[in-house]
């Protein structure tokens, strides 16, 4: 029996309703996906961090080698997220990305090299010998704003094509980690995280890893992982190895923004030029 106060052709309403696609700005596209393994990346080097550093220095536990193995696995996921944030914006230029991507960006980078870092840096300040806890925590807490603050301002502030206005936040997350695997004294060790932290809210321009750029820094974080491992399974020469790559790390911070800087001043000059060149009759 039907309701006679149902209106005819609300059935077929409803099931045009049901066969209408799905909103394109709930859609995911490939480079969301990928977007989507850089925050499974950055969570999971929380994960390990804890379970296997934390935890067993908490428990009394003197199993370092479990300790080394926890700390090789979590900056190696650090690299795969870093990996996922360089093939998602590659993708996204070729095909194309959802309205959410942008948004996606962003949170997946404050979970991997916003949270992860930060959180190395706090654990690091409670198991290390010569630490101290609550000043590492506010290391941890500078860090964590830095990246906070700088994909803010990504959002918000439109540069030049072609760079980045302050570290990127992957490449501090992963100079942050080296610091810290160097082993150096504490003060050196948390000032030289402070430093870096600035460096990514600074107005020092670094070039976006495109073309042979992007390719020499997959080979760079691949060649990291290499080291990681070797470091992790005690390799001979494996503590030398990943001491000599943490301290590329820094020297490549350091030495990148000069890049941008000489071609800013190439760039310069190649205007003065032409301008001089159009007022010569």
């Amino acid at each position: 029996m039907t309701d006679p106060e149902a209106q005819p052709g609300w059935v077929p309403e409803a099931i045009e309703d049901d066969e209408e696609e799905m909103p394109l700005s709930l859609r995911l596209s490939i480079a969301d996906t990928l977007t989507l393994g850089n925050a499974t990346c950055g969570f999971m080097a929380v994960y390990f961090t804890t379970t296997g550093i934390l935890i067993p220095h908490l428990t009394g536990s003197q199993e370092t080698g479990m300790a080394r193995h926890s700390a090789a696995t979590a900056v190696i996921l650090m690299l795969c997220a870093a990996v996922f944030d360089l093939f998602d914006g590659l993708v996204a230029r070729k095909l194309r990305s959802s309205p959410m991507g942008a948004e996606l960006d962003n949170l997946s980078d404050l979970i991997s090299f916003g949270l992860a870092p930060a959180y190395f840096v706090l654990v690091y300040g409670m198991v290390a010998n010569d630490a101290h806890q609550r000043v590492a925590a506010v290391g941890a807490i500078v860090v964590l704003l830095a990246v906070v603050l700088r994909l803010a301002r990504f959002s918000c502030v439109t540069v030049k094509d072609g760079t980045f206005q302050g570290m990127p936040s992957p490449f501090g997350a992963l100079t942050v980690v080296s610091i810290v695997l160097l082993e150096l004294p504490f003060e050196a060790t948390l000032l030289a995280i402070i430093g870096t932290a600035w460096l990514m809210v600074s107005r020092v321009e670094y070039p976006k890893p495109r073309g042979p750029l992007a390719v020499a820094m997959l080979s760079w974080i691949v060649s990291a992982m290499g080291l990681l491992a070797a470091w992790a399974f005690d390799a001979p020469g494996g503590q030398l190895l990943l001491q000599a790559g943490c301290a590329l790390q820094l020297v490549l911070g350091a030495v990148i923004p000069l890049f941008a800087t000489a071609r800013r001043v190439n760039n310069f000059r190649d205007n003065r030029r032409e301008a001089r060149a159009a007022q010569l009759p």
